[in-house]
């Protein structure tokens, strides 16, 4: 391949950098406008507007401008064709002595005939009179090139009347339109006069048509734009208003309205507004109440069966103690109250832990800690339980210690209740405990391969009391507050925590808390993505 070769291949490839460049750049330089155009409903309404008007103003000038120029033009050229054979039959009168063209006068009586023409303010300034055998005579300030065109001379050489625009220099000030009018002469030598009109006047008339349309259609589209854009704003205004007291209402203003002015469509509209924001009001207010009041009653109930399970304590750790004194069915009796007891207080402790959460009484005792030892703790803790569930649980961690600024104690209830509802849901699989840490934060995600979740409940594990399946046997399990009490942990800590799931491929939790107390959580070092497993897929968590 030659070098002109390869520079022609690469001239295509280099060709479509620059045309992409230049495609990016635009697409930068055109984006703001672009969002500020589809943001703003008066700016779409009044670019329809400047636009339909301009295609419009642009059609009737077009229309106006052909239309005048056209009269202008054929009318001129109706006197000119008349006053061009009105110049044939006063030469005629003159040139009919002459029967051959070798007289030797003729040349002069053509020219003096163009002159006197000429002369006349009735005829064309300009005139050229010519035989048929070539013999021309010209009004003086005809240069030479200034001739009718072939076609022109053709056409009147036929004995018929014809006229041509053109443009000619015949003063040596540049080329000027003109209006050529040819006529035949009808004698027996054959004559042809040509006369030359300037089309100066017209072309001025003209011209000064087109500006005061132009500055017309200007002033129109203008006009038309800014009455669009007044209408617009009328109709804008109130609808800009209705947003901003959404967002408003939104924001929990609910004392905000919109100001009724007249009684309009856009009046009503502004009622009905009010009127719903009343009504919306009034329901959050209700709905408010009822939380204040159910949250008291749940702080109550937790406080006053305080208490009384105190006193139930003790007598069942009584009955538990001296159990095997007892005959079998009231020892197991006693054991199964034992464990009852033992539940209703993680329920009732719990529920204190939430009401603390509602009244906005938790707080934080911070302390620097090492992440991982609470996970190992973690893991040692509910190792009973996944030998009895056989489940085999793995750490990853880096190899140096994760120090972060947290509450030793929420940070353990947490990774316990996390821990603790992979190994229920496992199905006997392993579950795997991950740490990993950025500069700002530290993130430790529990995986398990059980049953998994279905679409929609990733988000409503950490609802209170939520269950996958409410028909579940409540023997199994925990509470149902346990993944809502480790989210408000999480925030507590301004932190995260994350669930994804899928039907038969497990579920993924990851808590993402920042190094230092304080600080808020921006990126997770563990993304919050669930690998997908090659086996079949098994039962869904129910």
């Amino acid at each position: 391949m030659t070098r002109d070769q390869g520079r022609t291949r690469e001239r295509p490839a280099w060709l479509r950098r620059l045309a992409q460049g230049a495609a990016r750049y635009a697409g930068r330089v055109s984006r703001p406008l672009v969002d500020r155009f589809r943001a703003s409903l008066q700016l779409r309404v009044v670019s329809s507007t400047l636009i339909a008007s301009t295609i419009l103003v642009l059609i009737f000038s077009f229309v106006v401008a052909g239309s005048v120029t056209s009269g202008l033009l054929d009318e001129r050229q109706d006197t000119a064709v008349e006053e061009t054979e009105n110049a044939a039959e006063r030469a005629a009168e003159q040139l009919g002595t002459f029967s051959t063209a070798s007289d030797t006068a003729l040349p002069a009586t053509m020219q003096r005939i163009v002159n006197e023409l000429a002369e006349d303010p009735v005829y064309a300034p300009y005139i050229m009179l010519r035989t048929a055998d070539g013999e021309v005579a010209k009004t003086h300030p005809i240069s030479g090139s200034a001739e009718p065109s072939d076609e022109l001379m053709e056409t009147v050489a036929g004995g018929k009347v014809a006229t041509q625009y053109a443009e000619f220099d015949i003063d040596g000030e540049g080329p000027q339109p003109y209006l050529v009018v040819g006529s035949f002469i009808d004698l027996p030598i054959g004559y042809e006069i040509y006369a030359f009109y300037p089309l100066e006047s017209q072309q001025d008339a003209i011209g000064l048509l087109r500006t005061n349309l132009a500055l017309a259609g200007v002033a129109l589209v203008l006009l038309l734009g800014v009455i669009a854009a007044l209408v617009t704003r009328l109709v804008v205004t109130p609808v800009r208003e209705a947003a901003r007291t959404s967002q408003r209402l939104a924001a929990g203003l609910l004392h905000e309205r919109m100001e009724v002015r007249g009684s309009d469509d856009l009046a009503r509209l502004a009622g009905s507004f009010n009127l719903m924001a009343e009504n919306l009001q009034n329901q959050i207010r209700r709905l408010e109440e009822m939380s204040m009041m159910q949250r008291r009653f749940t702080s109550d109930v937790s406080h006053e069966l305080r208490t009384p399970l105190a006193t139930i304590r003790m007598a069942a750790d009584l009955l538990y103690d001296n159990r095997d004194e007892f005959d079998p069915l009231t020892k197991r009796s006693t054991e199964l109250l034992q464990h009852e007891i033992d539940r209703f207080e993680d329920l009732l402790q719990e529920l204190l832990e939430i009401s603390r959460f509602d009244s906005g009484f938790a707080s934080l005792e911070v302390e620097a800690v090492d992440v991982g030892r609470i996970a190992e703790d973690v893991v040692e803790g509910l190792s009973r339980l996944a030998d009895e569930c056989g489940v085999a649980i793995t750490i990853d961690k880096p190899s140096r210690r994760v120090i972060a600024e947290v509450d030793q104690r929420r940070v353990h209830r947490i990774l316990r209740n996390l821990v603790s509802n992979a190994i229920e849901h496992a199905e006997a699989r392993p579950v795997e405990i991950t740490i990993a840490e950025s500069e700002t934060a530290v993130a430790v995600a529990v995986r398990d391969h059980g049953v998994g979740l279905k679409p929609g409940h990733a988000d409503r594990v950490f609802d209170r009391f939520w269950r996958a399946d409410p028909s579940r046997n409540r023997k199994t399990g925990g509470t149902g507050l346990g993944l809502a009490i480790s989210l408000e942990d999480a925030k507590l800590h301004s932190g995260t925590l994350q669930a994804a799931g899928a039907p038969g491929e497990g579920t993924l939790f990851v808590l993402t808390l920042p190094l230092q107390s304080g600080n808020r959580v921006i990126n997770s070092p563990i993304p919050l993505r669930l690998e997908q497993r090659k086996e079949a897929p098994r039962a869904t968590q129910d």
